[in-house]
């Protein structure tokens, strides 16, 4: 049998472009004894593989030019000579951009279909939605009547990080790229109100939004739109920085906003990286998975058929045009 890959064939240059990747076909590899091989069904796409391909150090990912693209996925065991893993079982496991990967296990966890849908475990019941719930509960820790800001907000993390200030008893703000995705946020995902910062001045759209300022500010996108939060921030509020997705794509780091108002608000800035919060995955199963059996949260997908099409979803992905957690389904599982 042969293994369909999409590669890494080089640094973008800014915004990503599809000639970035190559693809190839190699021969399925065999498990050695200690290993499993599984067939990948979903892929994830996330912002922060554009820093992967340009060798960021806090991945410690040597992606090298022909390499097969890096990335976590929903995978199917196929064959095993691992102990702790059986043909037939679901597993989260970084295969990366390609049909089939040999895997030892470790960094490996397993997938319980009747949970929820498997593709749940690359969004919100994985790492993003992990993201969001941990830096927010964990870092903000926003209080009742408290008004919650999050940016990009109806992506994975942004997503949750709403929904959960709502269901903690805060006031969930959004600020998203189009008046659909506004619209989104507050009649599905129930945020009070969401700022289209295309739309006008956005410093001033937030103080519309938010008379009273920002209590919670989670951070996704950086630049001018943590700018205009910033300017708008309630005595004692605390910013949580997660991602700067609008620096990811730049050659050389944004000028930075100025933070003069993070003094005046007397504000306290948490810098989130989810590796942190490992631990609190089963948590977030099974408090967010009992939201959505219960029909209290909800979440959107955007889902691209094929592995071949992969490079053009990420690159669309980074440029904004993704609507919901960014997947790839590569294979649907046996049976």
């Amino acid at each position: 049998m042969l293994n369909r890959r999409i590669t890494f064939a080089r640094i973008p240059r800014g915004l990503p472009v599809p000639e970035d990747f190559s693809r190839d076909a190699v021969e399925v590899a065999r498990p050695a004894a200690g290993q499993f091989l599984s067939r990948t069904l979903w892929l994830s796409l996330d912002p922060y593989l554009r820093n992967v391909m340009k060798g960021h150090p806090l991945y410690g990912v040597p992606l090298r030019p022909g390499d097969a693209m890096y990335g976590e996925t929903v995978a199917e065991v196929v064959q095993s000579l691992h102990p702790a893993f059986s043909a037939g079982e679901f597993v989260v496991v970084k295969n990366g951009w390609q049909e089939y990967a040999l895997s030892d296990g470790q960094g490996v966890r397993k997938v319980d279909p009747k949970l929820a849908p498997l593709s749940t475990a690359l969004g919100v019941l994985g790492m993003p939605g992990l993201t969001g719930y941990a830096g927010l509960v964990y870092l903000a820790e926003p209080r009742p009547g408290e008004t919650v800001v999050v940016s990009a907000a109806t992506g994975p993390v942004g997503s949750t990080v709403g929904q959960v200030a709502r269901l903690v008893g805060a006031r969930a703000v959004g600020i998203a790229g189009s008046d659909e995705k506004c619209r989104y946020a507050v009649e599905e995902l129930g945020f009070e109100a969401c700022v289209n910062y295309r739309s006008g001045d956005l410093r001033e759209l937030l103080k519309q939004a938010c008379p009273a300022g920002i209590d919670v500010y989670f951070d996704n996108v950086g630049g001018d739109v943590l700018a205009a939060a910033l300017g708008n921030l309630s005595i004692h509020a605390r910013i949580v920085l997660c991602g700067m997705v609008g620096a990811y794509s730049m050659d050389s780091p944004p000028p930075g906003p100025f933070l003069g108002p993070v003094v005046t608000a007397r504000a306290t800035v948490r810098g989130l990286v989810v590796y942190d919060h490992l631990q609190r995955l089963p948590e977030l199963q099974r408090v967010v998975g009992r939201w959505i059996n219960e029909g209290r949260f909800r979440y959107r997908e955007d889902v691209t058929e094929g592995l071949e099409n992969a490079p053009a979803a990420f690159c669309r992905l980074m440029r904004g045009e993704n609507f919901g957690k960014s997947l790839v389904r590569v294979a649907p599982a046996s049976g």
